[in-house]
């Protein structure tokens, strides 16, 4: 069955722990999404990529929603002291979370 309304396909990377917050949230106002494994680069870390199925006069209420469940934090990790003649780890402050979106638009969207 096709989708004859105007949609875009979001691609949101979030962390793990936020997916399923934001996919409930999602849900509760009837939006789509599927989650696709993924890692992140600079800490390694698991991140889920939720693609999603926003129409496009729910586009602000998806990125609100977004907003809200991905929210940025910081968290601690033990980095070695350079120049050190043993390595001593010392606690360095990261900023994680949050979302990166990208947006498409789609011109038909098929559920079968």
């Amino acid at each position: 069955m096709e989708s004859k309304q105007e949609s875009n396909l979001l691609f949101a990377v979030v962390q793990a722990l936020d997916a399923d917050i934001a996919q409930h949230a999602l849900k509760s106002i009837g939006i789509d999404s599927y989650q696709m494994p993924s890692v992140g680069g600079f800490l390694g870390r698991k991140n889920v990529t939720l693609i999603i199925d926003c129409p496009e006069e729910s586009n602000e209420e998806v990125l609100r929603i977004l907003k809200n469940s991905c929210s940025q934090r910081i968290e601690f990790i033990n980095l070695p002291i350079e120049n050190a003649q043993q390595a001593i780890p010392t606690p360095t402050q990261v900023s994680v979370g949050g979302a990166a979106i990208f947006e498409l638009t789609a011109d038909k969207i098929i559920k079968l």
